[in-house]
Parts: structure tokens; C-alpha cells; sequence
């Protein structure tokens, strides 16, 4: 069996691990790679309309563990694209946001609006649902084309689009920059654990990052630096990411199976996957848990 591949997706707990020696410490033999550092915009944020987090997945990712919003992951999982890991799961501080002299202040003014989001991505869901209470299904637009999350951020930045749904980095950055946050579209992350990894080294990877949850807790401000190891370098001279928060939050606590047929289930509901594409949606064929395993 090779090394344990790991690969930040942009939060903290991993970058502060290895600096710590958190890995190593737990005995975990690994490799750790940076898929963003020193990213070109135009290369890997430009994404085809309607490519996103699923397509991703689907794809095939090259690390034993990855992460992305717990609706896609729910249904790659269900699909047989690997496994949830039901130990843990992460909550990221995310929103929509418009530019500061924009007419639009509160959430029924994006009526009709483009939002910027990533499609069948954490911004998708979590902006139908965020929006919900304000709209109609038919008056919440969304658009795909604009890239993923940094493509989509540069976009508003440029006053190249009316609105969009951001989180971690992007998401104090632009708030930094003095873009007004309409609405806060908060929502959980799950991991996936892709091919065959050794359950234990699942197990010593996740201690780390409990160990580095821990210090980001403690002291946020000393982390925050490496929210520049994943941003594009057209915004490193603009951004002090000593005014910015902890961003993604790691939650050692069960992903149920409660919660998970509830996000199956509205999933469906809100057809963002076309028929059979979803799987059967079976709690015990989708997870893995390694708690008292």
C-alpha cells in the first residue's frame, strides 16, 4: 500500500498539522500536496458551465481523503464514488455577497439576480436553501459559468458579476475588500475516502487534525497566514489575513443516518440531479465509520 496522500481543501487543520509534525507524530506515512499553491486563474478556476464539485468526484481525485459540501458528497457516495466518512464532519462560514454600492441589501432584492455559485457545489445548495424563505423556486437565479471559487470571486471582485456565494478564504477577502454580505449561507462538509486507505492511517490523519482543530481554536491568528498558500497571486499583495476568522470548523460528531437521508431526501426534492444519477441512497452502503471500529 503506498503513502496516505493528503491534500488541503482550502481551510487550515491540514497546513497547521504539518507544521506541527501532527503526522508524523501519529505515525502516518503520507504525502502532502498543495493543489493550489501558486494557482493560475485561468487554467483551473475557468470551469465549463455546470462543472463542479460532483463532476470532480466522479472524475476521480488523486488524494486517499478529500472533502466537499456534504450534499455532493452524500450523493457520490450513494452513487458509488466512495465512501462518506461518518466520524466527522466540518461546518464553513459562507454567504452571498455583492459589492458595496450595489441596490441589492437584503435577501428578497435577488429576486431574479444571477448568483455566482459552483454547480451541484456547497454554494448551490446552500444558496437554494439560505434563499428559500425569501423566494420562489423560480425567482432564485442561478449561474454556473463563472468558475469555481476563486474564478467566481475575481469575477465579483472585478464587478464582472451582481452577486456571489463565497466561503473560507474567498469569503474574508472580499469582505476585507468591503463587500456587503446579503445573507449567510453556512453549511456542513463531509469527507470522502476514495480507493482502498488503511483504516488506521484514516484514523491517525483524523487525530492530527483534531490536535490542529485544537490550536486553531486556542490561537486562530497564528494560522491565519495560510489562507495564502491556496489564493491565486494576483491577490496576495491585497489581502492581511490578520483581520480575517478561522474559517471551516472540523466537528468530531457522527454524521447520522438521520442526517443524512434529510439531505438525500431534499436533494431530491429539488431535482439538482437528473433521474438515476443519485443511487439508492442507502445510509449503510454510502458511509464508513471507524469509531469503535
Amino acid at each position: 500500500m503506498g503513502k496516505f496522500v493528503i491534500s488541503p481543501h482550502f481551510r487550515l487543520q491540514e497546513w497547521v498539522a504539518e507544521e506541527k509534525g501532527y503526522f508524523n507524530s501519529e505515525g502516518l506515512d503520507y504525502e502532502f500536496r498543495s493543489n493550489w499553491e501558486g494557482d493560475d486563474l485561468g487554467k483551473t478556476h475557468a470551469t465549463p458551465d455546470k462543472v463542479g464539485a460532483y463532476q470532480n468526484i466522479e472524475q476521480g481525485r488523486q488524494s486517499n481523503v478529500s472533502c466537499a459540501c456534504h450534499w455532493t458528497v452524500n450523493v457520490a457516495a450513494s452513487a458509488g464514488h466512495g465512501k462518506l466518512y461518518a466520524d466527522c464532519y466540518s461546518v464553513a462560514p459562507s454567504g452571498i455577497f455583492v459589492a458595496a454600492d450595489s441596490g441589492i441589501r437584503a435577501p428578497q432584492d435577488l429576486k431574479g439576480v444571477p448568483i455566482s455559485v459552483g454547480y451541484q457545489s456547497g454554494s448551490h445548495y446552500s444558496t437554494i436553501q439560505a434563499l428559500e424563505p425569501y423566494l420562489k423556486p423560480d425567482e432564485i437565479r442561478l449561474s454556473f459559468a463563472d468558475g469555481i471559487l476563486f474564478g467566481r470571486m475575481e469575477k465579483l471582485v472585478d464587478r464582472k458579476v451582481p452577486a456571489c456565494a463565497l466561503f473560507s478564504g474567498p469569503y474574508y477577502f472580499v469582505e476585507q475588500l468591503g463587500f456587503r454580505k446579503v445573507i449567510d449561507t453556512t453549511f456542513m462538509i463531509a469527507t470522502m475516502l476514495a480507493g482502498d486507505p488503511d483504516p488506521e492511517d484514516v484514523r491517525k490523519y483524523f487525530r492530527a487534525l483534531r490536535r490542529a482543530q485544537r490550536d486553531i481554536d486556542l490561537r486562530p491568528e497564528r494560522y491565519t497566514h495560510y489562507y495564502r498558500r491556496e489564493f491565486p497571486k494576483r491577490f496576495l499583495g491585497e489581502m492581511d489575513t490578520r483581520r480575517w476568522g478561522p474559517g471551516e470548523r472540523l466537528v468530531f460528531e457522527p454524521y447520522t443516518r438521520e442526517v443524512y437521508e434529510d439531505a438525500f431526501h431534499w436533494i431530491a426534492e429539488h431535482k439538482i440531479f437528473e433521474d438515476g444519477k443519485m443511487g439508492a441512497g442507502r445510509y449503510e452502503d454510502a458511509v464508513v465509520t471507524l469509531a469503535s471500529a
